[in-house]
């Protein structure tokens, strides 16, 4: 299935190969997203349903870093399935180290269950996460809370929907706002320093919130729900479907210093409405 980023002008869209729908989607660009949701939503039942006390559980580098037979089980049903639905593209998954480059053509960047602590303890703000990338461009997003039933959804220059309905970051400022944060738990020099900006935003906010879950997070601000979030160390799969989401919803998504995420390799984020 070959997608075609297509920038016409306005008499070309009325051909029927390029007809919009009311979200400015080629038809392409629809049936993929649909396909890509489809799959997702059914991951989302697995972990509705899951059987927590009779997972394994293995631990990963750093701490409170965990992997369940049920991360495994997602990622290799997204894999098989997402690549069903685009052949050319490249898989890059946070478990079982499937990795590969995301320079050229179409690559899936997934993480199967973003919160894994959150699920194995039944904290119910766990999330898959797709995104797709276009020659190491951000290009389609997808993030999902089964718990919620809440499908976050964007397509590059197109806007962002949560359950098919479009969202906007707030206009509140820092001091009228909400911050969250993730503590980078699996880097214990990184812990420290991020209690202590959390602190110095809870000085200027109203208040802050760690949900355990980045790609949730990023979607929060673009909901509206919060005005800032940041983590000091994240990898591509906790912001490659969210980031974009954010982004298609007026907000802005940077490193802490201020410069691009990386898609290849991990780094720190820091996401806004643009306005704290």
């Amino acid at each position: 299935m070959k997608i075609q980023v297509l920038n016409l002008p306005i008499r070309d869209c009325f051909h029927p190969w390029a007809y919009r729908e009311r979200h400015g989607y080629t038809m392409e660009q629809k049936e993929l997203l649909r396909k890509i949701t489809e799959v997702v939503r059914e991951c989302g039942e697995i972990i509705l349903h899951a059987d927590r006390n009779k997972s394994a559980v293995d631990e990963k580098a750093g701490h409170a870093n965990f992997v369940t037979e049920y991360d495994k089980r997602i990622q290799q049903i997204l894999h098989k399935n997402l690549l069903q639905i685009l052949p050319e593209a490249v898989f890059v998954g946070e478990e079982e180290d499937i990795h590969a480059s995301v320079a050229k053509g179409y690559a899936f960047i997934v993480d199967p269950i973003d919160g894994t602590t959150n699920f194995i303890k039944d904290y119910h703000m766990s999330v898959i996460s797709v995104g797709l990338t276009s020659d190491a461009e951000k290009y389609m997003g997808v993030v999902y809370n089964p718990y919620s039933d809440e499908m976050f959804t964007a397509v590059r220059g197109e806007g962002a929907c949560l359950n098919d309905k479009p969202i906007h970051v707030s206009g509140e400022a820092l001091s009228n706002g909400l911050v969250l944060f993730g503590t980078a738990p699996y880097y214990e020099e990184l812990s420290k320093r991020s209690f202590e900006m959390a602190y110095d935003y809870f000085k200027k906010a109203l208040d802050v919130r760690r949900s355990g879950s980045a790609a949730y997070d990023l979607c929060s601000v673009a909901a509206g729900r919060a005005e800032l979030f940041f983590e000091l160390s994240l990898s591509p799969w906790d912001y490659a479907a969210g980031a974009l989401i954010l982004e298609e919803a007026g907000g802005k998504v940077t490193t802490i210093e201020g410069g691009p995420l990386t898609l290849q390799a991990g780094c720190s984020v820091l996401a806004t409405n643009g306005i704290a």
